[in-house]
């Protein structure tokens, strides 16, 4: 059956034409594009006239309606993220109470805990835009954040029911390791007729521009200090992507069902040096 699927705020609107998807996929498809479309236009809304401009109206609305969400407005009125235009409108208002540049620690912090922020208007008003925004600000980073550790504890579990052995990324960086995948398999298994000696898990879908960013930062390097390797997109991903089976890279949506264990050897798992 074919389904149409439309997810759409007030600045961005997709559709979906296929087989039926889950929420979460869709979800996490919006948010990805959702943020193509920030980062496109982030020069735009960040010149220093811009940014002028947009302090300047939430200075003179705010004064004529100090209830109203003035913030939320403006950032939907110029197609901004809403967490991204409290950023910019608090950044300028620090600036002018301060008279110097403010550093980006105390921005996020004072974005993350608005208390901090002196004028209490101001502050009702960004705590509006990052309660607000399903992409960008500190709520949305620790949900994220909460969702990418429930996927691993998954991940986990997973490799407990099978009774596989492991290494976890903290156990690695305990060792010296600096770029590390999620898990490491002490013995190597047999996936689809493929070794695999790592497992990487990613809370989200798997599309061109994540999974390339992906492979060049990560995958890659795990790949050459640990041999081959499985990488789960919880949310799925674009078939097309799956195209590094040869050389190593194996994608999955989900924890394979068709694991094949391999013979530990006498001598134990081997790990590159650090050098």
């Amino acid at each position: 059956m074919l389904c149409v699927y439309t997810l759409s705020c007030n600045h961005c609107c997709i559709s979906f034409h296929g087989a039926n998807q889950s929420q979460c996929t869709l979800l996490s498809i919006f948010s990805q594009e959702y943020q193509k479309l920030m980062k496109r236009t982030h020069a735009n809304h960040h010149t220093p006239e811009a940014m002028e401009r947009y302090y300047q109206r939430y200075h003179s609305r705010v004064m004529e309606n100090s209830s109203a969400p003035v913030l939320l407005e403006l950032a939907n009125e110029v197609s901004l993220s809403p967490a991204l235009m409290a950023r910019i409108v608090l950044e300028k208002f620090l600036q002018a109470q301060e008279s110097v540049t403010v550093s980006k620690a105390v921005i996020n912090g004072m974005l993350r805990d608005t208390s901090l922020i002196t004028d209490r208007t101001l502050a009702n008003q960004v705590l509006q835009c990052t309660l607000n925004d399903f992409c960008y600000g500190p709520l949305v980073d620790c949900i994220k954040h909460s969702i990418g550790h429930e996927h691993e504890v998954l991940l986990r579990e997973k490799l407990l029911e099978n009774h596989l052995a492991f290494l976890e990324e903290d156990q690695l960086r305990d060792k010296g390791y600096d770029k590390t995948p999620d898990f490491i398999l002490e013995v190597p298994v047999a996936v689809e007729g493929h070794v695999i000696h790592w497992i990487e898990s990613k809370a989200s879908f798997g599309d061109d521009s994540s999974h390339r960013a992906y492979l060049q930062e990560q995958y890659w390097s795990y790949w050459n200090r640990f041999g081959h390797g499985l990488v789960i997109y919880w949310h799925g991903f674009i078939e097309e992507l799956d195209c590094h089976r040869e050389r190593g890279i194996l994608l999955k949506d989900c924890f394979p069902s068709d694991i094949i264990t391999l013979q530990h050897t006498s001598s134990g798992p081997i790990l590159p040096v650090v050098h």
